[in-house]
């Protein structure tokens, strides 16, 4: 159905609904090559984006962009990035557009640990916090950066100690509890909005599959143990108990949202089945450079 491979969200799903929730639709978000969990969180049509994943024409891309580079403009999700990294220079860019709008917009990056090797990481923070910028750079920590485990390419004890060379303020928060997740962004956001510069948020979570998933996926090298502790502390049933435990919604209704969407999903498939793929006479139409 899907040819390539796939970089599945499943695990970090409160990073993006903490995050986004704090955001108004002109506010901008730049992700990574996990950017299916971003883009909805961020408000897009989830048909769009299936039939983008399968590189179908009625896609946001036209069937162009792929898995890794999912984009919906209108809803202020500048794109995904398969490239480690390079999404933060573009949050950096986004947030110097809306300084010079004069609109009280804020930029969002969303990264991985491994991100905090690259130049990007560190270039990004620095301009930053030199032009004081509203953005807000969110390290969705999963513990490994491929197969390498965080700790041995992570310096710092936090990734969230990595701002303190640039006068970033810095937080780690369970990035498995939403509300954790939306409390940290929602100071983060309001910061930016007040003219106080940028933030670096370190979320820690656990990605659910491997590192990338293909019609043979590689054998999972993570310790079984590792994999048992962080999977009793997934986002979406821990949050779903808390709902149900503070009576603010029941079982029944909880089943009752699963069910729309399984039928929203469901929908979605169908609609990127029916799309045409591009015509290869297609191929460098939007292509803005050679």
């Amino acid at each position: 159905l899907i040819h390539g491979v796939v970089h599945p969200y499943s695990g970090e799903e409160a990073i993006a609904v903490g995050v986004c929730s704090n955001l108004r639709r002109t506010d901008r978000i730049v992700s990574n090559h996990r950017g299916h969990g971003h883009c909805i969180a961020k408000g897009a049509d989830i048909k769009r984006m299936m039939a983008e994943l399968f590189g179908r024409r009625d896609g946001y891309c036209k069937g162009k962009g792929g898995s890794m580079h999912i984009a919906d403009f209108d809803a202020g999700m500048l794109g995904a990035n398969g490239i480690v990294g390079a999404g933060l220079p573009i949050a950096a860019g986004a947030a110097v557009a809306a300084q010079l709008e004069g609109s009280d917009a804020v930029a969002v990056a969303f990264f991985g640990d491994g991100a905090t090797g690259e130049g990007p990481f560190h270039e990004s923070l620095n301009i930053a916090a030199l032009l004081k910028l509203p953005v807000l750079y969110v390290c969705e920590n999963n513990q490994y950066a491929g197969d390498t485990p965080v700790q041995y390419g992570l310096s710092a004890r936090n990734v969230s100690d990595l701002g303190t060379g640039y006068g970033i303020p810095g937080l780690t928060v369970d990035g498995n509890d939403v509300l954790a997740v939306y409390a940290a962004a929602n100071e983060a956001v309001a910061r930016a909005r007040d003219g106080q510069g940028p933030t670096l948020l370190e979320c820690r979570t656990w990605r659910q599959h491997v590192h990338a998933q293909r019609a043979e996926p590689p054998p999972d090298s993570r310790p079984p143990e590792q994999k048992a502790y962080w999977e009793e502390r997934d986002p979406l049933p821990r949050f779903e108990e808390y709902l149900v435990r503070q009576h603010i919604l029941t079982a029944d209704q909880m089943a009752d949202i699963g069910l729309s969407v399984d039928a929203a999903l469901e929908e979605a498939v169908a609609f990127a089945h029916a799309s045409p793929y591009p015509e290869p006479e297609e191929a460098l139409e939007d292509v803005f450079a050679l």
